[in-house]
């Protein structure tokens, strides 16, 4: 463990602009190593107290500010804790770009659907069977559809996957797709093993699946009469 993590928020007086504001930046500090960000907000520099690295007064916009200020200071400290759960080397320089989002991996819902189903087709035969590979690519399609028609882009960042787009697949499989519930059932199940692959390879930090229940329905099936087999 042995890092010593500090954090401080300051201003730079004299990038103040005509006004009289100037921004807030946040020095990060690992074993003596430094590295800063802008925080993006601005401050009178009467307002700023550098005693308590806040900005003073009562006024809403000190009271916005000063909160933004508490949530970055605790999302600092929890990439810190996700580094160390995961062994990984604390740098001030990581934490910053970790917080920046300059180490994320971001990937895209259809193309780690067609990653995934181009292996299938190359395993038809061994693990997969024919139909399994066609159900994949149908599955594939009606979500690629479904993000055209409700998020008017012609593929998504897996990150924005969460309970709402799962319950708004299912409506649409049953409405615009006319799908029974147990056919939407199936596809939401093809792209649930999707998000499951993006979740194994942290591409995502949660599965939006946790709390999605489905069943299938029971169909009960008349018995064929001797002419209808004949048929």
């Amino acid at each position: 463990m042995g890092n010593s993590l500090s954090l401080l928020f300051y201003i730079k007086k004299s990038k103040a602009d005509s006004s009289g504001h100037t921004n807030i930046y946040l020095r990060i500090t690992v074993d003596g190593h430094r590295a800063e960000l802008s925080i993006r907000r601005k401050v009178p520099i009467e307002y700023w107290n550098a005693e308590t690295s806040q900005a003073r007064g009562n006024s809403a916009a000190s009271q916005e500010v000063n909160r933004l200020m508490t949530s970055i200071r605790s999302k600092i400290y929890s990439i810190e804790q996700e580094h160390l759960n995961k062994g990984k080397n604390i740098t001030a320089i990581g934490l910053r770009d970790a917080f920046l989002g300059k180490n994320e991996i971001n990937r895209m819902v259809l193309e780690i659907f067609k990653e995934h189903n181009d292996k299938v087709e190359q395993l038809i035969g061994k693990d997969f069977a024919p139909g399994t590979a066609e159900r994949y690519k149908t599955a594939k399609k009606h979500i690629g559809d479904y993000i055209q028609s409700n998020y008017h882009v012609t593929d998504l960042n897996v990150k924005e996957v969460d309970h709402r787009f799962i319950s708004g697949f299912e409506y649409y499989l049953k409405t615009t797709r006319k799908c029974s519930h147990n056919t939407a059932i199936k596809y939401i199940t093809n792209f649930k093993k999707i998000i499951r692959i993006a979740y194994a390879n942290d591409w995502i930090s949660k599965d939006p699946f946790l709390n999605w229940k489905a069943k299938l329905k029971i169909v009960d099936r008349e018995f064929l009469t001797s002419t209808e087999i004949q048929t």
